[in-house]
């Protein structure tokens, strides 16, 4: 996706969607991103994924917080384990990859179960899907994986084996600027 393509789609995006960043302006955000290769590469690979990226705010750094804010888990994400170590042991009917590998692939981290709770008070996610979250290393020790999806009005983290997949299960991830 060239540049200016990429920064038309997240301009309309960020302007559709002010209740998402009601303290920022589309120019701030530009000056940030616009001479930046890295995370324009970064934005368009979560924008090719089916991620719909937009600014959900500022971190405490004071960098803007670009995360997947797609209706439902990003379709180009789907059907993959949590992580290596999971695909691994896994003996039968593999997926295609990870969530953790796709996403160093594309640049991005997975949402924290803080974010994922931020990013529902902003809207709607996961009505029909769920996303896999980074894992506290205690639960992914014990061999497993959280997710989150939303449903009767509710935001919800559950537990999986982290070496299992389904179609509707994919991952929201995030990148500071």
């Amino acid at each position: 996706m060239d540049k200016e393509n990429l920064l038309a789609i997240l301009k309309e995006r960020f302007e559709r969607n002010m209740h998402r960043h009601a303290d920022l302006e589309w120019e701030v955000v530009l000056q940030k991103i616009s001479d930046d290769a890295t995370v324009l590469g970064i934005l368009g690979k979560m924008e090719e994924t089916g991620g719909e990226p937009d600014v959900i705010g500022m971190n405490d750094s004071e960098k803007l917080v670009f995360c997947d804010c797609s209706a439902e888990s990003p379709s180009g994400r789907r059907s993959l384990c949590y992580d290596q170590e999971a695909l691994e042991k896994r003996k039968a009917n593999k997926p295609s990859g990870t969530a953790q590998g796709l996403a160093k692939g594309i640049g991005i981290q997975l949402l924290t179960e803080d974010m994922y709770f931020r990013l529902q008070s902003l809207g709607d996610f996961d009505l029909k899907t769920s996303s896999w979250l980074a894992t506290p290393d205690a639960i992914r020790e014990k061999g497993g994986a959280i997710f989150g999806d939303k449903r009767f009005g509710r935001t919800f983290i559950y537990h999986n084996g982290a070496d299992s997949y389904y179609a509707a299960r994919g991952f929201r991830g995030f990148v500071e600027v």
